[in-house]
């Protein structure tokens, strides 16, 4: 295996970040400057044959999230395009997700076309370099380190984890997705979309214990006695305390969780955190080292 071919979106992500750090004279800024990002990578050994990465350019059309392609006409410059119709956030990750093609994946073809869709391809090889590039945006605009410092000095709710996500500059979905993976407690993250489960994390901690949610239809509808299933309540940023049992059927009577609520204005897409009270691993269920679904969509 080359070098090349050994590289994740995580590594690159740090060695950018490193690289970002050396340049920055007075620290760098919570908030990734792509636009450095961008005019720096061609004077890298991740930018080696490309002389220019031009500006990214809007492309406004629904369907459009973002794109990553090779001048036909000059072979060293590339470009970026990215949905103008969408929040900054939005417009933030995808940009770096077309980063992330660019050092990852350039050599293996001159254009990249993303979507919404991507990740679900049933071309396996498509599918995993949209995750790769969603693992480097992730990585590059959420560094590890001062997260790991932030979120390990507070008493964790939707409030403070709205409050890194500004700080990185971008949305409250991602910085909760790149929470569960960090975390030590036992957490779950329930993305709804249309009164449906579009995804489910859980932590590390949580797929020791077997915590998963209950499924009561196909598809997954939101539990009875939930603040996720109550449409009369649209934001529970401070958390409501419950029987773990109720969402999750592994669980003992006793043992408590924090809901917390998220609606997106339109209130068709739902974001529920669950914080479970810790609990033993149990040992003989491998459950927890499969994959949880995930559609690559967290920006």
């Amino acid at each position: 295996m080359s070098a090349a071919q050994a590289l994740t979106g995580s590594i690159v992500a740090n060695t950018v970040q490193k690289w970002l750090r050396a340049w920055y004279s007075t620290g760098m800024p919570d908030a990734i400057d792509l636009e450095v990002v961008r005019q720096m990578l061609p004077s890298t050994p991740y930018g080696t044959g490309v002389r220019e990465i031009r500006p990214p350019v809007q492309f406004n059309d629904d369907a459009f999230e973002g794109m990553l392609a090779r001048d036909p006409n000059d072979h060293e410059v590339w470009g970026i395009a990215y949905n103008g119709k969408s929040r900054l956030e939005r417009q933030r990750f995808t940009i770096a997700h077309e980063l992330g093609h660019f050092i990852l994946h350039r050599s293996q073809q001159q254009k990249f076309n993303c979507d919404k869709q991507s990740v679900h391809t049933g071309i396996e090889t498509l599918r995993d370099i949209e995750r790769e590039a969603d693992d480097f945006a992730s990585n590059l605009l959420m560094p590890g380190d001062l997260l790991r410092s932030w979120v390990s000095s507070q008493r964790i709710d939707f409030r403070v984890l709205g409050d890194i996500a500004k700080r990185f500059q971008v949305s409250l979905e991602a910085l909760c997705i790149r929470y569960i993976k960090f975390t030590t407690d036992r957490a779950i993250l329930v993305y709804w979309d249309n009164g449906f489960v579009k995804y489910e994390w859980r932590s590390n901690s949580a797929k020791k214990t077997r915590a998963r949610i209950r499924r009561n239809t196909d598809p997954q509808e939101p539990l009875p006695g939930t603040l996720a299933a109550d449409a009369d309540i649209e934001q529970e940023w401070d958390g409501i305390e419950m029987s773990a049992a109720i969402w999750c059927p592994e669980e003992a009577q006793h043992m408590k969780l924090r809901e917390f609520k998220h609606s997106h204005p339109a209130r068709d897409r739902v974001l529920t955190l669950l914080l479970l009270e810790s609990a033993e691993p149990r040992r003989w269920d491998r459950s927890w080292q499969d994959e949880d679904g995930f559609d690559g969509n967290n920006r």
